[in-house]
């Protein structure tokens, strides 16, 4: 359904990621907000690592609403407080996408702060479900 969009005349990604994405002809697009590191609970975990966990099991239980699963997700974008986080962060993701053939596109952003001090990471992606 994707195909990846890696130009040799530029420099490779230095992740688990590619430059682009080219779809197929597309039945639905989903795009999620940004999920922060929130329990169903409503309680936020401690720590990055647990933040993105719960960001990313957010994102599942959005796409699963949705009826797709991760190898929809054409890009993710991400938003950690600390670049001492950047490499916490990207484990967690290349975790969260080991099992997609076709890596999405992905920016991280470094950012000043969310909504409430305790967050430390938001994650939004877009989905593209078959036609």
């Amino acid at each position: 359904m994707h195909s990846p969009l890696s130009p040799t005349s530029i420099a490779a990604p230095f992740g688990a990621y590619n430059h682009g994405i080219a779809s197929a002809p597309a039945g639905r697009v989903i795009v999620t907000s940004g999920q922060l590191g929130l329990a169903p609970d409503g309680s936020t975990p401690e720590g990055v690592k647990a933040q993105a966990e719960q960001c990313f099991a957010n994102i599942d239980a959005i796409l699963k609403e949705a009826g797709v699963g991760r190898e929809a997700v054409v890009r993710v974008s991400g938003f950690v407080t600390a670049r001492a986080d950047f490499p916490t962060y990207m484990a967690v993701r290349d975790a969260w996408l080991a099992e997609v053939e076709v890596k999405p596109a992905s920016t991280l952003l470094i950012v000043t702060g969310f909504t409430r001090e305790e967050f430390k990471v938001e994650v939004e992606v877009t989905a593209v479900a078959p036609a």
